[in-house]
């Protein structure tokens, strides 16, 4: 009876030795399987973080403004008797660009020259009279007052006929011409515009709340649609005293070299004004950050898991402003962390990576399109 336990016992024994032998080597061959149909390594593009000088700035549109500029017209109605310039002709101050017919204003001022010349002859001879007293005091008066009356409608008859005589009041560019030869113009009609190109302004308004960090004198950019990758620099050249009470923003000015005359009045610009001073701020591409509802992340590539594999961790970042391509970052990423630039999206916490920088996104603070 002893005998037939033993063997029965060791029978059992050997029964379950087998099933958990069998199941210790299944688990083993299914452990085997699952890393050997892990994910392999992901390539991914990286940056290194690096910490830049940011220099904030405030954007904005506006308009631009000749210095001097004018639509030059009479205040006297006439004839046009003479054309002295072409559209789009560059003058001087003074020059002489449109005259109207003088019609009989020369033969009215000789004649007033001729009746203010005997008043003089006249007032002279009784002067000498005087001393001789051959004639009273009131006689003399009386003649120095005709002498200035004549003078003074001599003086009117000139000014007259210099009203008839066009002349450029600054230096610029004319514009198109708007009148013709024999065309009888009434007093302020439009003949032609003037512009003085070179300097030009910028006029754009900010909120008030800049008003603490502008100043004049501040680097100001500007872009405009007709040459997009070419910057126009300036200066902050004035700001408004007032704040407008309906909008709560203030009008600025600033002035730009345009020697090439590329800059025209009534262009629209859109305007970069530099704040304060620059602050240095570590810096990623824009194309590193995924930005979620739940925050903005960034992968980092170290080897802090598997020494000799690199892994991506995530991290969770707080932004700053944007410039171009750059985003500033303010916590969350250190200077000289190794970032996942491109490829991110195929990442996971702990996902094994392998680097290739063949091809590294932009990191431009200034990123032009080219111009087709």
């Amino acid at each position: 009876m002893t005998k037939r336990m033993i063997i029965m016992l060791a029978v059992v024994g050997l029964i379950f030795g087998g099933i958990f032998g069998f199941e210790a080597f299944r688990s083993t061959m299914i452990a085997k399987y699952m890393a050997g149909a892990a994910n392999p390594p992901q390539t991914v593009a990286t940056v290194i973080a690096r910490k830049q000088d940011w220099q904030a700035t405030a954007e904005t549109v506006g308009s631009l403004r000749a210095i001097n500029g004018a639509d030059l017209s009479l205040d006297i109605a006439g004839v046009v008797d003479q054309i002295n310039f072409s559209s789009g002709d560059e003058v001087n101050t003074g020059t002489v660009l449109l005259r109207l017919r003088e019609e009989d204003d020369p033969a009215k001022l000789a004649a007033l020259e001729a009746s203010a010349k005997l008043a003089n002859i006249t007032y002279q001879r009784d002067r000498q009279q005087l001393q001789a007293e051959a004639i009273s005091q009131a006689a003399v008066d009386a003649d120095e007052a005709s002498l200035k009356s004549a003078e003074a409608q001599v003086a009117q008859q000139r000014a007259l006929m210099e009203k008839k005589i066009l002349r450029a009041p600054f230096k610029g560019r004319l514009g198109i011409r708007a009148v013709d030869l024999g065309q009888y113009l009434s007093a302020g009609t439009m003949i032609v515009t003037l512009q003085q190109l070179d300097p030009i302004y910028v006029d754009f308004y900010l909120p008030e709340q800049t008003l603490a960090t502008v100043a004049v004198g501040q680097k100001v950019d500007v872009k405009v649609d007709a040459f997009p990758t070419q910057i126009f620099t300036g200066s902050l050249f004035a700001i408004d005293p007032k704040v407008d009470s309906a909008s709560r923003n203030v009008q600025l000015r600033a002035r730009l070299s345009n020697p090439d005359r590329k800059l025209v009045p009534g262009m629209y610009a859109k305007i970069s004004v530099q704040q304060g001073q620059p602050v240095p701020f570590v810096t990623l591409p824009s194309s590193a950050i995924t930005f979620n509802p739940y925050g903005a992340t960034v992968y980092i590539v170290d080897d802090k898991g598997t020494p000799g594999q690199l892994t991506a961790r995530q991290n969770f970042v707080t932004t700053g402003q944007t410039r171009g391509d750059q985003v500033a970052v303010l916590k969350g990423v250190d200077e000289g962390d190794v970032v996942v630039a491109a490829g991110q999206i195929k990442l996971r916490n702990g996902s094994k990576v392998v680097v290739n920088n063949a091809v590294v996104p932009s990191s431009d603070p200034h990123p032009s399109t080219p111009d087709n």
